[in-house]
């Protein structure tokens, strides 16, 4: 597998340094059909873990207010400012990857082959592709794309549009499944037609709940969900592209930028730190380390790295608690975690369902968490801060399984962690200012979002959503007109 995946790499490498940018053609897929499907697909696994292990792990770490820019570094000032537009080139090569390489090589296979095992993954993969798409931009191009020569210039289809395209075809590509084995090279799920299964239901019950949130047809979603969790057929373990190990050339993607960096960028958020201290939380050390000056767990304040300053403080590396790379180096890349199918799942019993059911689920989202760090449990879920029977209300049920997902992808899926947050506005905003915050922490709620110190989004607030590619800007006439940080995808309706 290792030896499958290094080879996938190189051809993947070779690709993007020259594509020429046109998301409608893959200018290096041989077009003499030397490479087989069950070659092809594996590629295209790649190519999507890749865009959301590496560039959108990045980012989506600053926005969920995970990472901080460290003090004395200066790579990702502009995310942990939100001073971001389309000259950032911040998408550029998640669009790339995506469309010239992940999407242009499903389309390929799905073209090669009838095998309608073969086809049901390729088509939940382009699903997949395409839900982490709109959530980034909302609109997207959709049904023209992908079209090659014969449409340079496809037009960008509402978000909307383009979830309940992606979800209509996973409906008919389950449909037509007819027994047949896979035939495609499958690193991810190993040929099983009941995972990819499994992973379908997940995708539409994370999407359906987006769904309901921003008002599309709300009742008809409603039921679908309900009805998903009800059959329990969802994947066992983890969705994830684990093919990495601790040797040279087959790093992490993301642990492989900061090692070749050199300096090291990421320290901990003052929102993640807090909330876990409040809870008493053992993942804390899974990556953070303990300020050298004070041999305490020390979060940043969102957007306060270039402002400390102003504030009369001399703010070192030494002050703040740094990220741990190590734990990354051979880490995989989690499309789905089953912590955060357990979490939808409780979520969905606890606003429509049974209440003893989200109790079990919520537990169990912990749990594999937790497990998936190698820390044991323990009783972590007796304390009041977490324990289900303690909450309040059901109000404080729903916000503790927001808060205790939130806490649980960390360092497992940060493109999904600010997709929720975005979603269910869980951890709140505090209405505090950052330097309100830093001069009396009473005044803030662990685990609470920080409105970032510098921020140069116009209306304030957080980050909502990612800039069109510049790219797209050039070769599209139809991309939509620029949008700001500040617009929302169309299912953050609140």
């Amino acid at each position: 597998m290792k030896k499958i995946y290094l080879l996938l790499t190189v051809a993947a490498v070779l690709c993007l340094s020259s594509c020429n940018l046109d998301i409608n053609d893959n200018p290096n897929f041989p077009s003499n059909n030397d490479v087989t499907p069950d070659l092809v697909f594996p590629a295209a696994e790649n190519a999507i873990a890749t865009a959301v292990g590496d560039q959108m792990f990045n980012y989506g770490g600053f926005f969920a207010q995970y990472f901080e820019q460290r003090p004395e570094a200066n790579q990702y000032n502009d995310e942990a400012e939100l001073n971001l537009d389309e000259s950032k080139d911040l998408f550029n090569r998640c669009y790339r990857t995506l469309y010239a390489g992940a999407l242009a090589d499903l389309k390929n296979v799905m073209d090669r082959t009838e095998n309608k095992s073969d086809l049901f993954a390729c088509t939940v993969m382009r699903a997949y592709a395409f839900q982490i798409l709109v959530d980034n931009l909302d609109q997207v191009p959709y049904t023209e794309a992908l079209q090659g020569s014969a449409n340079s210039q496809p037009k960008w289809d509402a978000g909307q549009e383009v979830y309940e395209g992606v979800l209509a075809e996973i409906d008919a590509a389950e449909a037509a499944l007819d027994g047949e084995l896979m035939t495609l090279t499958d690193p991810m799920l190993n040929k099983s037609v009941d995972a990819w299964k499994g992973f379908a239901n997940a995708l539409r019950l994370r999407m359906y709940l987006r769904l309901i949130d921003g008002g599309i047809n709300a009742s008809t979603y409603q039921a679908k969900a309900v009805a998903l969790v009800q059959a329990n057929n969802f994947f066992t373990g983890n969705v994830a592209w684990d093919v990495y190990s601790p040797s040279e050339g087959q790093f992490n993607p993301w642990y492989d930028v900061a090692r070749a960096l050199g300096t090291k960028n990421h320290v901990a958020a003052y929102p993640i730190v807090s909330y876990y201290t409040a809870t008493n939380d053992p993942r804390m050390a899974y990556v953070i380390m303990k300020a050298e000056a004070t041999g305490d767990y020390v979060g940043q304040i969102p957007g306060a790295k270039t402002i400390y300053k102003d504030w009369g403080v001399d703010w070192k590396n030494k002050d703040v608690s740094a990220i741990d790379y190590t734990p990354v180096m051979a880490a995989p890349i989690y499309l789905f975690t089953q912590s955060e199918l357990q979490f939808l799942i409780a979520e969905t019993q606890m606003r429509w369902g049974n209440k003893a059911a989200a109790k079990a689920a919520y537990e169990a989202g912990v749990a594999a968490d937790f497990a998936s760090r190698g820390i044991a449990v323990g009783g972590f879920l007796a304390q009041p801060q977490v324990n289900w029977d303690a909450q309040a209300s059901d109000a404080a049920r729903l916000k503790l399984i927001y808060m205790q997902k939130w806490a649980a992808l960390f360092m497992r899926d940060h493109m999904e962690a600010w997709s929720e947050v975005r979603r269910t506005d869980v951890p709140t905003t505090c209405a505090a200012t950052a330097k309100q915050i830093y001069q009396d922490g009473t005044v803030y709620e662990p685990g609470q979002m920080i409105v970032p110190a510098r921020n140069f989004i116009v209306a304030g607030g957080l980050c909502k959503r990612v800039p069109y590619p510049s790219t797209a800007r050039q070769l599209n006439k139809n991309t939509p007109a620029e949008k700001l940080l500040s617009d929302r995808v169309f299912w953050d309706a609140k």
